[in-house]
């Protein structure tokens, strides 16, 4: 691809991050120097995290591994730290670990990171798009120094793809082709829809040139235009779009914004997104975020999913709109996400699921109850009673008062933004 042959080998090559990287940047003194700490690089997509490690990895004199917690387990981490303490033995020569997506690891998965980075018999250059103060354990960030690294900036993405451009006509010049002219326009346009993520805008770049190759020498903003309308290279189903478009999806559906939820699904659709992982958000967001305060779009949500398994796309496209729009416009509610949740984090306390079930709720019968002799302990069988009501505890012991479900949907948080908008 040629976002990889583009990528820069050297500190000089790198664009963007100037303050970790430039002259004065703390980054820049530990690659110069060769004394790389134990860092987390924090960013989002597409600004240069894996570069900045695969540049310390040709400036260190310390053996280099790279892996990906996106595909490789723990297994294989372990195997890397038995070959780190058995090569620093034999050569005194350090290892530095380089970890892609270290925050797909769980907390429990990083525990094992901790002993080896305390030792310094592994060097950690852990790469997250996530924060790591939620998804990396407090122990590992605290042995560790986290950068965080900005969104590139439309220049940045600018001079890339200019480089990006060179490397690609050197790779047809090799070839005995042609070479395509692009106008700066161009760039700017392309440098504009990829946001800050250096990959996506060379992968833009280098697919639309693809379209083109061999029909134009020089190409307009146009041409490109039109190449990636053809191409759907606006959506990648397996790169981040896929995630950020699902998100904005379920968050447009929450804030009851038709109009946006429909366009960011059939931003999906029409990128090859698969409707039934559409379908099963929706059937989550049916009971996350709408719940009891409208029973019915859980069930047209289970329909959505059926009328995709039985028609198939497209004919099925119709009926997830309708299903996101009935979403859309539906109250809503978090009651039930919430009770959920509280009780999830209480059930996660080993005193409180140590508490007998009372033994007139339990699985002995009323008969062998009244043998005991124990009023107390008899069910009252609520059916037997005006309206169903009794006195009676349905909690264990001591749990009589805990509560779990509020009386209200929503929150009470008041959106200043919106007062003013009024206004």
């Amino acid at each position: 691809p040629l976002a990889e042959l583009a990528r820069p080998k050297y500190l000089d090559d790198f664009v963007g991050q100037k303050h970790i990287l430039g002259r004065a940047g703390c980054l820049t003194s530990y690659i110069e120097e060769d004394r790389c700490p134990s860092i987390i690089l924090w960013g989002p997509p597409g600004i240069g995290k894996t570069t900045i490690a695969r540049i310390i990895a040709r400036a260190t004199q310390s053996r280099f591994v790279e892996l990906s917690a996106t595909y490789h387990g723990i297994n294989e981490c372990r195997l890397i730290f038995k070959q780190a303490i058995d090569h620093k033995k034999l050569t005194g020569q350090k290892t530095i670990l380089f970890l892609d997506e270290i925050h797909r690891f769980n907390k429990g998965q990083q525990d094992i990171f901790l002993p080896v980075v305390e030792s310094g018999d592994i060097i950690l250059v852990g790469a997250t798009t996530d924060n790591p103060s939620f998804r990396i354990i407090k122990a590992l960030t605290s042995r560790c120094q986290v950068l965080t690294l900005n969104k590139l900036t439309q220049s940045d993405i600018h001079q890339i793809l200019i480089r990006a451009s060179d490397v690609y006509n050197r790779q047809r010049d090799q070839n005995g082709l042609t070479s395509i002219n692009v106008t700066d326009d161009v760039f700017l346009y392309l440098s504009g829809i990829a946001d800050g993520d250096s990959r996506s805008g060379i992968n833009l770049l280098e697919m639309a040139m693809k379209y083109i190759a061999g029909t134009e020498a020089n190409v307009s903003l146009e041409d490109i235009k039109k190449a990636l309308v053809r191409s759907h290279v606006i959506y990648d189903r397996a790169g981040d779009a896929h995630y950020d478009l699902i998100s904005a999806f379920h968050k447009a559906i929450r804030g009851s914004n038709a109009d946006a939820a429909v366009f960011y699904l059939m931003r999906m659709i029409q990128g090859g997104e698969d409707p039934l992982y559409i379908a099963r958000r929706m059937t989550r967001i049916a009971s996350e975020d709408i719940g009891l305060a409208d029973e019915s779009c859980l069930t047209m949500a289970l329909s959505t999913f059926a009328v995709i398994n039985q028609l198939g796309m497209p004919e099925a496209d119709c009926a997830m709109v309708q299903c996101c729009m009935k979403l859309a416009t539906a109250p809503k509610s978090v009651l039930v996400y919430r009770a959920m949740n509280r009780a999830k984090a209480f059930c996660a306390k080993p005193e409180n699921i140590a508490k007998k079930v009372p033994p007139h709720m339990s699985a002995l019968s009323t008969a062998l109850v009244k043998e005991l002799g124990n009023k107390s302990d008899i069910y009252k069988y609520n059916p037997d009673y005006l309206n169903g009501e009794v006195q009676q505890n349905y909690m264990p012991e001591g749990l009589e008062d805990v509560k779990f479900i509020d009386n209200m949907h929503l929150g009470t948080k008041i959106d200043h933004d919106l007062e003013r908008s009024k206004s």
